[in-house]
């Protein structure tokens, strides 16, 4: 085992690392800001954020119109997962973000990317989510790994997964073998994995952007539904002290899937399910033997009450 080889544990032929592509020689720019995020993915945004979205909107389309800029998507968030036990310790006096709004920005180039920074069209970008964000985090970025492209011309459901760790380049092994329990479990067959330029401040090793076709329900159920979610996914993060913090968005202007009383009720159930698995994390290797004491039902080992 290499230096920064990760370790893992329940290893399964099942889930073998992701089949790669060649990354892109794409540049960009990820602006993430906490402004007002939903309560439930199923309400509508205020109208302080509602129109801030018709602005960045507007300003998104100049920026696009700019030589050294592909394409300029705005993401609105609709459902952020809990954070695992390495993100907690490590932004813990921080406090966990929760980024309801992403700007992501492709540029022709690497050096493009720095040409785009600075514009006047990227400063009124940014001076109107720092004018109402809680919280912002902006990088320049490469792209360091590719399943396949992310579509974002289609309507679907966006994940933006900001990862930590106190090896980067354990991060970026161990996430080969996570995107291979997504593709056999989910059906995922596209994930770029962005990290920040030499040189860039931040507080994230790397960001997985990636997209299903499906609804948030079924994205989510797709995930907790699996034993291994648990046993195998969060159990190598923890092994090898790696955060992720999963969220989940639309296109913002996109409206929303039909609303329906079963997401309503739903989706709180599969939120809670997911922070239970979460904190289920480090005792899943504990096993039943141990966790099944007398302690549990209430009496200690002498037959008194505790």
């Amino acid at each position: 085992m290499t230096l920064h080889e990760p370790v893992i544990v329940n290893p399964t032929s099942k889930y073998a690392r992701a089949p790669l592509i060649a990354p892109t020689t794409l540049g960009y720019l990820l602006i993430a800001a906490e402004v007002q995020p939903r309560q439930a993915p199923f309400l509508p945004n205020g109208r302080e954020k509602t129109a801030l979205l018709t602005e960045l909107q507007e300003i998104a389309q100049r920026i696009e119109e700019l030589d050294d800029v592909e394409k300029v998507t705005l993401f609105d968030g609709i459902a952020f997962a809990p954070a695992n036990t390495a993100v907690r310790q490590r932004l813990g006096a921080a406090g966990i973000p929760r980024f309801d709004l992403v700007a992501l920005i492709e540029t022709t180039s690497l050096t493009s990317a720095r040409t785009v920074q600075a514009t006047r069209e990227y400063d009124a970008l940014l001076d109107a989510l720092r004018s109402r964000a809680r919280r912002l985090y902006v990088a320049a970025a490469r792209d360091a790994k590719r399943i396949g492209d992310v579509d974002k011309a289609r309507r679907g459901t966006f994940l933006f997964n900001f990862f930590v760790g106190d090896d980067p380049e354990k991060v970026l092994e161990l996430w080969d073998y996570l995107a291979g329990w997504y593709a056999v479990e989910t059906g995922l067959d596209n994930s770029t994995l962005l990290v920040p330029l030499e040189g860039e401040r931040s507080e994230f090793v790397a960001i997985n952007n990636a997209r299903w076709d499906a609804g948030l329900l079924r994205v989510f159920f797709q995930q907790l539904s699996r034993a291994s979610f648990r046993t195998y996914l969060l159990a190598n993060m923890e092994a090898n002290q790696v955060g992720a913090l999963p969220m989940l968005y639309r296109r913002a202007g996109e409206p929303a899937r039909a609303a329906n009383r079963a997401l309503a009720v739903a989706l709180p159930v599969a939120l809670a399910a997911s922070a239970l698995a979460v904190g289920a994390g480090i005792a899943w290797r504990r096993g039943r033997a141990r966790a099944m004491t007398p302690r549990l039902f209430g009496r200690g080992r002498r037959g008194g009450r505790v």
